[in-house]
């Protein structure tokens, strides 16, 4: 029986971020008889999907976790590996900061097919993001394909003379759209269980991080609750490590008794059925997998105006920009509350943010090249 050929991913971990999330919906959906995933990890630590990739048929491999300063010991560590295991059809990197670094070196070793995957169309402030841009600078004259999520993302990682000579491709982050599906019955349950009945939900998805904006997001809120015209809640899914700053900044603005703090859930579609409104300030991002999801879901959605265009497929999503004073946001969402909320699900499979045409489009990429 012939074998699956495989393809390698690099990244950071496999916890509940937005790239593993999608790249694990594409995992679900592709014909594994024919292409398997492996997974190349920056962390010894076991994460969230660690265990669903064994029952797949995955493999887990990992390295250290790449800084400026182990450069030499890095590149040592990637070419061990890649001599040892070069046996991959694709290696799709989506740590694009180091991605110079570990894609040539597995071309080298004989992986026929390398792939860098922009994600971001942002970095960290300071020293951080100048190194980022620094690493990234000559990407991509250092991979055979150029992956990305938005037009902003490609500009951001690869240049953009890279995305004007049409050197980039188009991967939307596609997700289930049959998951997120309005439920009735799921939104009494999960509304009832988390103590929000006759509360107008305010919601957002995202790790508690820079490029996410909670702060402003928090600011919002607080205006929404001064106008006082609802029972407003905001819940707030996701971890990372600003969340105790922005629980504080919370308790300082007197919204702290209607603000849930949910943490990470598996059962994320079950969360956007309790809201009624989705609001996401980010500073910067590559093309918002939640942004997606919330309008699959029928929910109107607020977004800051540096987030890429693509996203914006369906009526229900507006831009304003985070310059603007928070309560001109508070505004605008008091202003569209009532709405009548209608999945969305065909109009997201037909701009081509569904995964199962995804996995067909990415299995015939992957399986091409043998």
């Amino acid at each position: 029986m012939k074998q699956p050929v495989r393809v390698l991913h690099v990244l950071g971990n496999t916890q509940l971020g937005g790239a593993e999330s999608r790249i694990m919906d594409l995992y679900r959906h592709i014909d594994r008889t024919q292409v398997q995933f492996d997974f190349l990890v920056h962390t010894t630590q076991e994460g969230h999907f660690d265990q669903e990739i064994g029952k797949l048929g995955g493999r887990i491999y990992r390295v250290p976790r790449f800084r400026l300063y182990n450069w030499i010991s890095y590149r040592r560590a990637m070419r061990i590996f890649f001599e040892k295991h070069h046996d991959f059809a694709v290696v799709q990197g989506h740590i694009t900061s180091s991605a110079a670094i570990y894609l040539p070196i597995a071309k080298k070793a004989g992986v026929p097919v390398t792939a860098a995957h922009a994600r971001s169309a942002g970095v960290d402030h300071g020293i951080k993001g100048a190194l980022t841009r620094l690493m990234r600078r000559n990407l991509a004259d250092r991979a055979d394909y150029l992956f990305t999520c938005s037009r902003l993302a490609g500009i951001s990682v690869f240049g953009e003379k890279a995305v004007e000579e049409g050197r980039t491709v188009f991967v939307p982050n596609a997700i289930d759209c049959r998951a997120f599906a309005p439920n009735a019955a799921v939104r009494e349950k999960m509304r009832t269980e988390l103590g929000l009945d006759g509360s107008y939900v305010i919601g957002h998805v995202g790790r508690f991080h820079y490029a996410k904006n909670h702060e402003y997001l928090l600011q919002v809120f607080a205006a929404l609750c001064r106008r006082g015209k609802r029972a407003y809640a905001l819940m707030l899914l996701g971890e990372g490590g600003g969340m105790e700053d922005m629980k504080k900044l919370a308790d300082r603005l007197g919204i702290a008794d209607r603000v849930l703090f949910l943490g990470n859930h598996s059962n994320i579609a079950d969360y956007y059925q309790a809201m009624d409104y989705f609001v996401y300030p980010s500073r910067y991002e590559g093309l918002p997998g939640t942004v997606v999801e919330a309008q699959t879901c029928g929910l109107r959605c607020l977004m800051s105006d540096t987030i890429c265009q693509e996203v914006m497929v369906t009526g229900l999503v507006h831009a304003m920009p985070i310059t603007a004073d928070p309560d001109e946001w508070a505004e605008y969402v008091e202003e569209t509350a009532d709405y009548e909320r209608k999945g969305q699900e065909e109009q997201m499979r037909a701009a081509g943010f569904d995964v199962n045409e995804q996995a067909r489009q990415m299995m015939a990429f992957y399986s091409r090249e043998q």
